[in-house]
């Protein structure tokens, strides 16, 4: 089959590779029925990872089941399924206290930009629907494989509460996805950071009550304004920037929660600072698979859309063109069809 693999930064190739196949009694080999690009597939493809070598890419999958290893119970071929990016099997200490994420046979997924993929651990890891989807529900499912299950993430480890005050930072597809949380969690006041027309829209459309396009301390300023000079109890960093962790930090209240989702770049703390802010924290890579199984239910009853977030669609073939899309800001997210 032909699959995505970055040679080099810039240099994203559909080219042929060896077909998946079973390599452990816990594995599925699923064939996508799409997939999709991610923000923090960009880090490796403007060469900001510090890796080197051929990589096979996508982590963001779902599809129906058409093999199985022998140790494999709890989906079957033939079944409808939706993954984490973090593979985990689920049933160890740290999965059974929600942090699948940890998991201590933590895998990454990797190599689902391509008609079908393996996914290790396959038990903990994938979620099967009762009845196959229309094909209308597909990227909102796939939408949740990731990026909706880690803004919900966002929203959830900044402690987002009925009739409170929520602050996102960052309008990607993370961003936006955690704006879309932050009002399905009851928050009364949802106030979004955006510079871009068209994801400004799209934070209104997820619930965003206000938006405030300033940065920096004018940025702060703008929200301490808009809260009366308090700052937002709930605050959802969700770019991984030095800039946006500061300014996610200039936003919260003393005493608030700050969610941080987006993967460190240049980031680092000032400890002095941090201890008379006297801020919750909680981040890291989302636990997904704690959250699937509900946010697939909300997707399939039709109380969320998160596959809106997607806003340009091509061929698997035509990925190279979707990566250059969103690395020059003329895609918030692209959705690749497996024909």
């Amino acid at each position: 089959m032909k699959a995505t693999i970055l040679h080099a930064p810039g240099d994203v190739r559909y080219e042929t590779v060896p077909d998946p196949r079973i390599e452990k009694p816990t594995d599925a080999i699923i064939q996508l029925s799409a997939t999709c690009i991610c923000g923090s597939d960009l880090w490796p493809y403007r060469g900001l990872n510090g890796e080197s070598g051929p990589q096979h890419m996508g982590h963001e999958y779902c599809g129906v089941v058409v093999e199985v290893g022998a140790a494999v119970r709890t989906v079957k071929p033939g079944q409808f399924v939706v993954g984490s990016f973090c593979l985990s099997d689920n049933t160890c200490p740290h999965c059974a206290y929600g942090f699948q994420s940890s998991c201590e046979q933590v895998e990454f997924m990797t190599g689902a930009q391509a008609p079908y993929a393996r996914v290790p651990l396959a038990d903990g890891t994938l979620v099967a629907t009762a009845e196959m989807p229309d094909a209308e529900m597909i990227p909102h499912m796939l939408a949740a494989s990731d990026v909706l299950g880690t803004g919900w993430y966002a929203a959830v480890a900044a402690q987002v509460r009925k009739g409170g005050t929520a602050v996102v930072v960052g309008d990607g597809a993370v961003g936006l996805m955690g704006v879309l949380a932050a009002k399905e969690l009851g928050a009364e006041r949802i106030i979004a950071m955006s510079r871009h027309a068209s994801r400004q829209a799209l934070a209104r459309a997820f619930g965003a009550t206000d938006i405030v396009a300033e940065r920096g301390a004018e940025g702060i300023a703008r929200v301490k304004e808009l809260t009366g000079g308090v700052g937002a109890e709930s605050v959802l960093e969700c770019v991984g920037m030095a800039a946006s962790m500061e300014q996610a930090m200039g936003v919260c209240r003393p005493g608030g929660t700050i969610g941080y989702v987006g993967v460190p770049h240049g980031v680092s703390l000032d400890g002095q600072k941090l201890f008379f802010a006297q801020h919750r924290m909680l981040g890291g890579p989302a636990p997904v698979c704690r959250f699937l199984p509900d946010l697939m239910d909300r997707v399939l009853k039709g109380s969320i859309q998160p596959g809106k977030v997607f806003d340009l669609t091509l061929p698997l073939a035509q990925v190279a063109e979707g990566y250059k899309a969103m690395d020059e800001r003329r895609a918030i997210k692209t959705l690749l069809r497996v024909d």
